[in-house]
Parts: C-alpha cells; sequence; structure tokens
C-alpha cells in the first residue's frame, strides 16, 4: 500500500517504512506528525483519490541542506553579488497509512 501526500507545497509517494525528506516540520525526533493532505492511495492495484486517508509518521532528525549559492554579476560594471543559504529539513519516517 502507497499513498502521495502534500507537504511543503511538494508532492512525495510514500509508503510504510520509507524515510522522506521534507521542508521544516515543527518537532523533536521521536514527535509522531500526521499528513492529513492524502491526494491518493493505492491498495491491490484498486487507486482511490481524494480518500479520507491519514499518513503518521515520526520525525526523524531535524537537518540542513547543502549551501546554495545566489551569484550574480554585470559585466564590465564592477558589480557583483554572493549570497547563500542553507534550507532547513526534516527526515520523517513513515509508520503507517490507516
Amino acid at each position: 500500500m502507497f499513498a502521495v501526500i502534500r507537504t511543503g507545497g511538494k508532492q512525495y509517494r510514500v509508503a510504510a517504512d520509507d524515510k522522506i525528506t521534507v521542508m521544516s516540520l515543527a518537532g523533536e525526533p521521536g514527535d509522531k506528525v500526521t499528513f492529513e493532505d492524502v491526494l491518493m492511495s493505492a491498495k491491490d492495484g484498486a487507486a482511490e483519490f481524494g480518500a479520507k486517508v491519514k499518513v503518521t509518521g515520526e520525525i526523524v532528525e531535524q537537518s540542513r541542506g547543502p549551501k546554495v549559492i545566489s551569484f550574480k554579476k554585470r559585466r564590465r560594471q564592477n558589480s557583483k553579488r554572493k549570497r547563500g543559504h542553507r534550507q532547513d529539513l526534516t527526515i520523517v519516517r513513515i509508520v503507517e497509512i490507516a
């Protein structure tokens, strides 16, 4: 059985015991999170869209992504700008799809 959930503006295909990396969620490692925005679920080849399914997960770790550099240069103007950031991420283990 698997489900397609939406969180942080992105969609993820998940099944039980999967680990996914999503945008930052509030909570400490070990806390339970429930994804109620389930777009689709499938069991034994039969798909249900907009089903009343809840996906439960457990926060494994709060981490940060790789550094992303934004560099802008205007040629022959002696003008350049370099900025960077690291995105906050949460690693979630899917416990069950009910």
